[in-house]
């Protein structure tokens, strides 16, 4: 089948010269070498455009606001055009990418329990804080293999149409199905759900860590007749938009998002909500370099930016120096403002990096 090497060689050929022609896009280059198999072996960075910087998040609104909020402080920081990939840089996509030596990603907008589990595996660079301003996050929020870009908490959100003047405000109240009747939805995933069962059966936020599993996961079996389980942020929204439920667990900027779109129908307490960081990682090999992919990280952390991220799609600041500069009006509904964390639980991630695949597992059989 020699024939079919040479053709495939040629194929190969034709393609990267139409590529650097700029004649079709890098993404596209990559994914019709893939089809042919032409890619394996080859190094990333020969696919990088000049002066390109790829940034993977989920899709979305969040796409745009990305664009926004950082395509011109990048090109005026560094010369470098920001383009944003908004097709979910899953775990398993970002380890097939750096083990196939073909990473199409520069920056990925992730959890930190996956940076911790593809930092460990090898598979992605240190955060160099020689670039990257560690002042600029909390201290907490600066990891070996990744930084915060933004926090959010999840919460408890109320249609309020739904119960009148008597909704519920805790998620004791949540769990009391009795006096708050209707479906409830929580997330099917156990971050964010177990310590807000915890709240409920009594357990004073500062003591819900180290979580007691078989605690959390009884008080949870109690509600699972009455709740939906959610696998995406799209689906919480459409579940409580088509009235399916009355009041459940959301992202705060997701529910940020709806409540604009409810005319104030939906609203939350902080108290009680479990504040989370999302994570910039870089995987290991990425195209520009790891140089210019610290550079992006650095300016995505100036305030300016993150408020304007805020506007846009309800992510919180990750930058404490954000707090001052928050417009008035916008304050009510930042998981960071000061006067919204009081009495919020912060997202323990040592404890979930250390247990969240054996819980994990535990807690999708309770619900299922």
């Amino acid at each position: 089948m020699r024939w079919i090497a040479e053709h495939r060689a040629d194929v190969a050929t034709m393609l990267f010269e139409r590529y650097r022609a700029n004649k079709m896009s890098r993404r596209a280059f990559l994914e019709a070498m893939m089809v042919i198999g032409a890619v394996v072996g080859m190094k990333s960075r020969s696919f990088a455009a000049d002066n390109e910087l790829v940034v993977a998040n989920w899709g979305g609104s969040a796409k745009e606001a990305f664009e926004k909020a950082w395509t011109d402080p990048l090109k005026s920081a560094t010369g470098l055009k920001l383009v944003v990939d908004g097709s979910g840089p899953s775990l398993g996509k970002i380890r097939n990418m750096v083990e196939s030596k073909y990473v199409t990603w520069d920056v990925c907008d992730s959890s930190v329990g996956g940076v911790m589990q593809l930092g460990e595996a090898g598979l992605l660079e240190e955060i160099d804080y020689q670039i990257v301003d560690k002042s600029r996050v909390r201290p907490e929020f600066a990891y070996k293999w990744g930084i915060a870009n933004y926090l959010f908490s999840y919460v408890m959100v109320v249609n309020k149409t739904m119960f009148g003047g008597n909704a519920p405000r805790t998620w004791a109240d949540f769990w009391n199905i009795k006096d708050f009747p209707g479906m409830r939805m929580l997330r099917g995933s156990c971050p964010g759900v177990l310590e807000a069962a915890l709240l409920a059966d009594g357990v004073a936020p500062e003591k819900v860590y180290p979580i007691d599993v078989d605690r959390a996961l009884n008080k949870i079996k109690q509600i699972v007749p009455n709740t939906l389980f959610w696998k995406t942020g799209a689906q919480s929204e459409d579940l409580i938009r088509q009235g399916d439920v009355v009041a459940g667990m959301m992202w705060s900027n997701r529910a940020n998002l709806l409540r604009i779109d409810m005319h104030d129908a939906l609203e939350w307490p902080w108290q009680g909500a479990v504040l989370a960081p999302a994570v910039w990682m870089v995987p290991k090999g990425n195209p520009a370099g790891k140089k210019a992919a610290m550079q992006f990280i650095n300016v995505a952390l100036e305030p300016k930016g993150q408020i304007e991220l805020f506007r846009l799609v309800g992510m919180s600041p990750s930058n404490p120096a954000a707090a001052s500069m928050m417009p008035n009006e916008l304050r009510k509904w930042d998981a960071t403002d000061p006067d919204n964390m009081v009495g919020q639980v912060q997202l323990d991630d040592d404890w979930y990096g250390k247990n969240m695949g054996q819980v994990e597992s535990r807690f999708l059989a309770t619900i299922s």
